[in-house]
């Protein structure tokens, strides 16, 4: 009986740790993996525009590469404007790198607080070829996931330290 009753106490001790846990996470929070796995679902072609759909018109190639372990993100391919942004896994942390037309590859990190299954946040964790104190760069993004078939993505500069404007992209699928 005294075992029984050790058993039960372990398992409501457990119940009650979990639930702790679960209270502590943001609700609708995801983790970095969950968020690579959602980045994977990108793969193929978009079409759409800059800012408002009368803006610009943009085509975006997102790529599940190296054995599913990258996502590959290629902006204005073929122009000398073209920029390449890859995804990753780091341990439990979704990091990914921009290769910046600029000559600067910014860093940032998913940032799990602000991020939910249907908008992934990106903040700044660093970069090559970049003064974040001087240097124009890109500092944070979201990628919102509208459905299957329509994304937008949101891209904050940094110049001499402060915010410099936003870039916003209006994504479709494109049909095959």
């Amino acid at each position: 009986m005294r075992t029984r009753t050790l058993g039960a106490l372990a398992v409501a001790w457990a119940c009650t740790q979990a639930a702790g846990l679960a209270e502590d996470a943001p609700a609708g929070a995801i983790d970095g993996r969950a968020a690579f796995e959602e980045l994977k679902k990108l793969d193929g072609d978009w079409d759409g525009h800059v800012m408002a759909s009368d803006g610009p018109e943009v085509s975006v190639s997102y790529r599940v590469t190296a054995a599913g372990s990258v996502v590959m993100e290629r902006v204005f391919s073929g122009t000398p404007h073209e920029m390449v942004t890859m995804y990753h896994l780091d341990g439990k942390d979704l990091r990914l790198t921009h290769y910046c037309a600029g000559g600067n590859q910014p860093r940032m990190r998913l940032n799990p607080a602000t991020s939910k299954p249907t908008e992934l946040s990106f903040d700044f964790d660093g970069g090559s070829n970049l003064d974040p104190d001087v240097d124009s760069h890109m500092h944070s993004g979201r990628i919102l996931l509208k459905d299957a078939g329509h994304i937008e993505s949101v891209w904050t500069g940094y110049d001499q330290g402060k915010p410099a404007g936003t870039k916003r992209f209006i994504l479709a699928r494109k049909k095959p």
